[in-house]
C-alpha cells in the first residue's frame, strides 16, 4: 500500500510545478494582453525577416561574382589583343631578318665576284706587262653617273662601272668622288678598298698603298680588313719589299685565321 501513496503523490507534484512554470495571463488586464500580443508580433518578425537577409546577401554575391566574371573577360580580350599585337610584330621582324639576309647574301657574292674580276684582271695586266714592257691601254669610256644622286646611288653607280660596263678606268674618279661626296658613308671603307684595288690593277702602288692603310687604319670593324691587310702585302711583294710583305701576311694570319684572306696569304707567303 505504501508504493501507490508515493506514485499518487510524485504525479500531483509534478503536476503542480509544470502548472506553476506555465504563465498565467489575466484577459481581464489590458496591459497583460497588449504585452501577449507585442510579444507575438515580434516572434512573427523575427522569422519573416530571416530569409529576406539571406536573399539580399545572395542578391550582393551573385552581383559580386557578376563583376568578377566580366572583368575576367575584359582582361582575357585585352590578353588576346596583346597576344595579337605581338605575333604581328615577330612576323614583321622575321621578314626583315629574312630581307637583310638577302642583301648580307647579295653583298658577299658582289664582293666575292669583284675579287675575281680584279684577280683576272691583274694577272692579265702583269703577264701583258712582263711580256711588252709596258702597261696596256685601257679604252676610255665615258662615264654614265648622272649628278645628284644619293649615296646609295652613288655607291652603286661606281659598282656598276666594274661590273656592269667594266669601265675600270672611269671607275677611279667615280669612287674619288663618291669619297669626296660621302666622307662618312656606311659603304666608304668599301669605296677605299675598291678605289685600291683599282689602282693596284694600274700598278699604282703609292695610291694602293695609301687606300688599302685607309681601311686598315681608319675601319677596325670593317669586313674588308682582312682583304685589305693582304693587299698591303701584295703592294709590298711587288715593289720587292719582301720583308714588309711577309710581316703584312702573317698579321692577316694571326688576326683572321679562319678566312678567306687568311689562306691566300698562306700562298704568298709560300711564294716569297
Amino acid at each position: 500500500m505504501i508504493k501507490p501513496i508515493l506514485t499518487v503523490g510524485l504525479i500531483s507534484f509534478t503536476g503542480a510545478w509544470a502548472f506553476a512554470q506555465a504563465p498565467v495571463v489575466d484577459l481581464n488586464d489590458p496591459k497583460e494582453t497588449e504585452q501577449t500580443q507585442t510579444t507575438q508580433t515580434n516572434s512573427s518578425n523575427l522569422v519573416i525577416a530571416n530569409p529576406t537577409d539571406i536573399e539580399t546577401r545572395l542578391l550582393i554575391l551573385e552581383r559580386k561574382d557578376k563583376s568578377r566574371v566580366e572583368a575576367q573577360q575584359r582582361v582575357q580580350m585585352q590578353l588576346d589583343t596583346l597576344q595579337s599585337e605581338v605575333d604581328e610584330l615577330r612576323g614583321s621582324i622575321e621578314l626583315h631578318n629574312h630581307q637583310l639576309e638577302q642583301i648580307l647574301q647579295r653583298q658577299r657574292e658582289l664582293y666575292l665576284e669583284l675579287d675575281n674580276r680584279f684577280a683576272k684582271l691583274s694577272e692579265q695586266t702583269t703577264s701583258l706587262g712582263q711580256s711588252t714592257g709596258a702597261t696596256p691601254s685601257v679604252p676610255s669610256i665615258t662615264p654614265s653617273i648622272p649628278t645628284g644622286q644619293s649615296e646609295e646611288q652613288a655607291y652603286q653607280s661606281a659598282v656598276n662601272l666594274i661590273l656592269k660596263d667594266r669601265n675600270y678606268d672611269d671607275a677611279i674618279p667615280a669612287f674619288q668622288s663618291f669619297l669626296s661626296d660621302f666622307p662618312n658613308s656606311s659603304y666608304t671603307d668599301n669605296a677605299h678598298y675598291w678605289l685600291g684595288q683599282l689602282l693596284f690593277n694600274k700598278q699604282n702602288w703609292d695610291g694602293a698603298r695609301e687606300q688599302f692603310e685607309s681601311v686598315v687604319n681608319n675601319f677596325p670593324d670593317s669586313p674588308k680588313r682582312a682583304d685589305a691587310i693582304l693587299k698591303l702585302g701584295m703592294v709590298e711583294k711587288s715593289v720587292n719589299n719582301l720583308s714588309q710583305a711577309r710581316s703584312l701576311f702573317e698579321q692577316v694570319i694571326n688576326e683572321y685565321p679562319d678566312s678567306t684572306p687568311s689562306r691566300l696569304a698562306n700562298e704568298q707567303l709560300k711564294s716569297l
